[in-house]
């Protein structure tokens, strides 16, 4: 039987992740803050901005299945605010849990995989590390850079028969939107930008894509053969990501800023 480990698997699309590669025969392990409630999933309890906390969970898994074949780097939150109103901390402690987190399982479990002879790598991206989203800069720099990390990690393992995957959902209906940590420090000097930019975007998210679609999606690329480093999740999410390719970028941006900046 194989194994996956995924973070941040107590909720969201993590959560149906996890649901539907129990469905298709894998023994699954969600590392998360909290505990979860999803029949047939094995909770470890990990902060995956802690290496002693990763290290004990990948021991974990390994002591009682003795190998991991899929790891799925989903554990992330969101931060929005003006970039000249927004703590340099928070902006750091985003990019710690969104890109650094991802990195840290990379780093505990590649070596395993690599000794296995093989194994596959899913990272969670954003279709806002594509598109920049004006008020929610640091999210999408952090989905960003995580897209650049996963081309160059597929390139980089793919002798030790290693594949890996960043996957680029868009407007997604889970408790991501409640939890976001807002700052509307600035918005009178913005004219009410702000709060009318995540408004917009929170309203976009609530109306989006059931995360139980996402999650049998994302199990459905990362169980298949395919080696595709890229996916959008989403027939409209794909066509945004097309369309950043084809436009030039000044005419894209501008898009971008009438739609979330006005």
């Amino acid at each position: 039987m194989k194994v996956c480990v995924i973070t941040g698997g107590s909720s969201g699309i993590g959560k149906y992740t996890a649901i539907e590669l129990v469905r298709r025969g894998y023994t699954v392990y969600a590392l998360s803050r909290h505990a979860g409630d999803a029949a047939g999933v094995r909770y470890l309890t990990a902060d995956v901005t802690r290496d002693a906390d990763i290290r004990a969970a990948v021991d974990t898994v390994l002591r009682e299945c003795g190998r991991i074949d899929l790891l799925i780097n989903n554990a992330g939150f969101g931060i929005s605010g003006a970039i000249e109103f927004t703590d340099t901390d928070a902006a750091i402690r985003q990019f710690d849990v969104n890109f650094f987190g991802a990195v840290r399982m990379c780093r505990a479990v590649l070596p395993i995989l690599r000794e296995q002879g093989g194994g596959r790598i899913v990272n969670i991206g954003s279709v806002a590390g594509v598109v920049a989203i004006p008020f929610q800069a640091y999210y999408s720099a952090a989905k960003s850079a995580l897209c650049a990390y996963t081309l160059a990690l597929a390139n980089e393992v793919r002798p030790f028969g290693i594949t890996a995957i960043c996957m680029q959902p868009g407007d997604i209906r889970t408790g991501f939107t409640a939890a976001r940590e807002k700052s509307q420090a600035g918005d009178e000097v913005y004219q009410g930008r702000i709060s009318r930019s995540v408004a917009g975007m929170e309203h976009d998210e609530q109306t989006g894509m059931l995360p139980e679609t996402a999650g049998d999606y994302i199990a459905s690329v990362a169980t298949r053969r395919d080696v595709k480093p890229l996916r959008s999740i989403g027939l409209k999410y794909k066509f945004f990501c097309v369309l950043a390719k084809l436009l030039p970028v000044r005419t894209l941006n501008w898009l971008v800023g009438m739609v979330y900046a006005r």
